[in-house]
């Protein structure tokens, strides 16, 4: 059954926007009034903006917020060469295309969150605090682990129909989720039709090239930051999130998620809302603590 929660907030319809950045096509949505404060929202590998749909509308009364498909993603256009500095300029050019007067709060998940990183390390003055959800320093982002070494990032299959697509659809890294619904919704924005039939939007080559991790920038990170983990998460277990706290100087405030794995967005969905609300309403008002 799916819950009135989650129909009244695909309710709030996006508006769709496009802009060029470096010569490609990065596609976004958007919700709320941009005189409001900005909230960028950005997504794991292999995934795209409708991952933050089911979600957005609960920031909207006082956000303006976007959520973009970065390059090699969902309806954005692909690139010969992905770097997570080139996904970061285009977190940064969808913040300035939405018009938002002032630096943006940043919040990305897996792959996302490394992009935030990337982007607070290297533009942090033009970027009002990130929050990044189980996203590993230590090793890579696990789409990028099983492109590497697995198969469903490396050759993507190409179906018949739609339903028969759909029923090839997995959770990278695997995990349970009771919330079916949320897959559904993502599964169907995962997929488009060519003439050979139905595939997935991601571009394979994203995965191909292993990326360094990310201790310096992290370390470099001197805006606001947190980091969210689900407490069940293989991804980013204690010792890594103790890793990265150590890294940002013991000042930035881990919070893990009650029995949520490594996808927050989909099996623990308003515990992630209620603590993003509760991280963004403290920063309106307090100041941010120095580094030890």
């Amino acid at each position: 059954m799916i819950p009135p929660w989650f129909s009244n907030a695909l309710a709030v319809a996006p508006q769709e926007q496009a802009i060029e950045v470096d010569g490609t096509r990065i596609h976004f949505l958007e919700w709320g009034e941009r005189t409001n404060p900005g909230l960028v929202l950005v997504h794991g590998g292999a995934a795209h903006a409708h991952w933050w749909s089911y979600l957005a509308p609960f920031f909207s009364d006082k956000y303006s917020v976007v959520a973009l498909d970065m390059s090699g993603h969902g309806d954005s256009g692909w690139r010969s060469e992905y770097s997570r500095q080139q996904w970061a300029r285009e977190v940064l050019a969808v913040a300035d295309a939405a018009d938002m007067q002032r630096p943006p709060m940043v919040i990305g998940h897996s792959l996302g969150g490394m992009v935030t990183i990337e982007a607070a390390a290297l533009h942090g003055d033009r970027i009002a605090g990130a929050i990044v959800i189980d996203s590993p320093v230590r090793r890579p982002d696990p789409e990028s682990e099983e492109g590497r070494g697995g198969r469903a990032f490396r050759s993507p299959g190409v179906y018949e129909s739609l339903d028969q697509a759909l029923t090839h659809f997995r959770l990278v890294p695997d995990q349970p989720c009771d919330n079916q619904f949320i897959i559904d919704h993502i599964a169907r924005h995962s997929l488009h039709e060519r003439e050979s039939g139905w595939t997935w939007k991601f571009d394979p080559a994203v995965f191909r090239r292993p990326m360094a991790t990310l201790h310096d920038q992290l370390a470099a990170v001197n805006i606001r930051f947190a980091l969210l983990r689900g407490d069940k998460s293989i991804v980013v277990p204690p010792d890594t999130a103790d890793y990265m706290y150590e890294l940002l100087g013991r000042s930035s405030p881990v919070i893990e998620i009650p029995e949520a794995h490594h996808h927050l967005l989909l099996d623990q969905p308003l515990a992630l809302v209620a603590a993003l609300r509760t991280l963004l309403a403290d920063w309106h008002h307090s100041l941010p603590r120095g580094r030890a």
